[in-house]
């Protein structure tokens, strides 16, 4: 007999940590899934704004997908680890490499998206020989012992001891920014001016690389001025200070205007992060860098599980998918059909402090009467409510007073504009 929810809840709660964080008051158990719709445990049907936290970036049951991963199954070989050569991988990083953009660009295969920022922050700070690292506030790097070090988020990062020194530069969160009444010119006019300072002021003046997030993603969807980047990195290159791109939520097109999240600030980085939505919910991660850098490790390495036989045939697949069915024009389209829909729907309600993102990146942050205090609370229903009418949607923000909506890329106008309307109903139910 199947476990009900609260069954497997209990079974759950008795060998998992309790800091284990989950959706609902009630968590459910997704077991199965078509397009951007999921079933869970006890037969409800729900469409996916949220698609495992931006992973399942192409929907489920995804055919050309599915016939990759049979295709790779077939040969009875699922690892090897980069001890031998693996042609899938070899042909990854091959597309990798030429869509970042990066000059002389090698690219390093991981199983996660904060492997891969550790993976890259060992190669910057061994290239500058430095441990300092700027980070930027209200940011989200991952869940190991480095990037939770770099995370300028403490809801996200549980211990004070970290491998680097950290500064935080000013973010692209304006909402709660000192600096958020002025214009995007005068802003990142202010915000470099406040980077000067902090590297003058808090740094030994070799710092290692600032690693930045284009689009922040457990920070609530943030989105900087385009430009603020740019201006960022004409200051780290008169010194040499390497500029990493983390794009494990911003990648592959799912901010509509551009393929990668930087792009929108004119400027290649140093080195990009990936990971997420690369293989359809199959664990890939990487990080794609200048050779000159990715070569400057001395000591053996390898790479276990990092772009193994089974990962890198979904990864190619779902890349080739994105790329041959331009999911990155539709991202824009459906993208605005819900970000337009939403900031008519929440014209009337005074809770609802900003609706932003860009693409298939969308957030909503909420606050409390006095129009500024973050009402957690408040986001928390809408989350179950939107549940309860059949719609899936994240939550995050500095202060857990967000919801974020990230579906697939291939989320159709129609389906859009169902889900916005059972989110406005939620929200109107709620606020």
């Amino acid at each position: 007999m199947t476990d009900t929810h609260a069954q497997l809840r209990k079974r759950h709660d008795d060998v998992m940590p309790r800091w284990l964080s989950m959706f609902y008051e009630e968590p459910i158990e997704i077991v199965s899934g078509r397009g951007c719709r999921v079933t869970d445990g006890e037969g409800n049907t729900y469409l996916d704004f949220f698609a495992g936290i931006l992973t399942n970036m192409l929907g489920y049951g995804v055919p050309e997908v599915r016939a990759a991963i049979d295709e790779q199954l077939d040969t009875g070989v699922v690892h090897t680890s980069t001890l031998y050569l693996i042609r899938r991988q070899v042909e990854l990083a091959e597309k990798i490499a030429r869509l970042s953009g990066i000059p002389d660009a090698k690219v390093f295969f991981t199983s996660s998206g904060s492997e891969a920022n550790e993976a890259a922050l060992l190669m910057a700070t061994q290239y500058r020989r430095s441990s300092q690292v700027i980070a930027l506030r209200n940011s989200y790097h991952g869940r190991t012992f480095a990037t939770t070090g770099i995370t300028g988020n403490r809801g996200w990062s549980p211990s004070a001891l970290s491998p680097l020194t950290v500064l935080y530069a000013q973010s692209g969160y304006r909402l709660r920014s000192s600096f958020r009444d002025l214009d995007d010119a005068a802003y990142i006019e202010a915000c470099v001016t406040d980077l000067r300072e902090l590297m003058v002021t808090g740094t030994a003046g070799d710092v290692a690389a600032m690693i930045a997030e284009p689009i922040q993603g457990v920070g609530g969807f943030a989105v900087p001025p385009d430009g603020l980047f740019k201006a960022y990195k004409e200051v780290l290159d008169e010194t040499g200070i390497l500029f990493i791109s983390d794009e494990v939520q911003t990648g592959w097109g799912r901010t509509g205007d551009h393929f990668w999240g930087i792009d929108a600030h004119g400027m290649t980085p140093d080195a990009m992060t990936f990971a997420k939505g690369l293989g359809n919910g199959a664990s890939v991660g990487g990080v794609v860098v200048r050779g000159e850098i990715m070569d400057c490790l001395q000591a053996k390495s390898i790479s276990t599980f990092g772009g193994n036989p089974l990962s890198a045939a979904a990864a190619n697949a779902t890349l080739d998918y994105v790329l041959d069915h331009d999911l990155q024009t539709q991202a824009k389209r459906t993208g605005a059909v819900i970000r337009d829909g939403l900031e008519q729907a929440c014209a009337d309600l005074d809770p609802v402090a900003e609706v932003r993102g860009r693409g298939l990146m969308i957030g909503i942050e909420l606050v409390a009467a006095d129009g500024h205090t973050p009402d957690e609370a408040a986001a928390g229903k809408v989350l179950e409510a939107a549940r309860e009418r059949g719609l899936l949607i994240g939550k995050g923000g500095l202060h857990g007073n967000c919801l974020r909506l990230a579906p697939p890329l291939t989320l159709t106008e129609d389906e859009a504009r169902e889900g916005l309307a059972l989110l406005d109903d939620a929200l109107h139910a709620c606020l």
